[in-house]
């Protein structure tokens, strides 16, 4: 099993940047992908960016392409969401998703990830 948990949501003015961390635990001694997904109210969970099983390769929705960052610190087993010039169509409650299944391909599908931390609200005021 794999317990994960975010933190660093809150609130920001448009423009402004916010980091979100993603604390993962449990059996993460054969490595993990993690993927950050967001979900607004009334809408579906989307993928936001997505770093594969080691480390070497990233993926990000195109809205958020260029604006957002994903790292992992596999020391630390953290990974982190860098969010700069964020917009009011940011606002969701962002999650974090583990797989430990090995893979060289950031997958950007929810039901590849089975694990999922209680996510952290982001507002973005304008």
């Amino acid at each position: 099993q794999v317990q994960l948990v975010e933190s660093g949501g809150g609130e920001v003015q448009a423009g402004g940047s916010l980091r979100l961390s993603c604390a993962v635990s449990g059996r993460t001694f054969g490595g993990y992908a993690v993927g950050w997904f967001r979900q607004a109210p009334g809408k579906e969970r989307d993928f936001v960016a997505g770093i594969n099983w080691s480390g070497t390769s990233t993926s990000y929705a195109d809205s958020v392409k260029g604006r957002f960052t994903i790292s992992g610190d596999y020391a630390k087993n953290m990974v982190y969401l860098q969010m700069n010039s964020l917009k009011p169509e940011d606002t969701a409650a962002y999650y974090c998703a583990a797989d430990t299944r090995v893979s060289y391909v950031v997958s950007r599908m929810s039901p590849t990830y089975p694990y999922w931390g209680q996510g952290t609200q982001v507002t973005v005021s304008s």
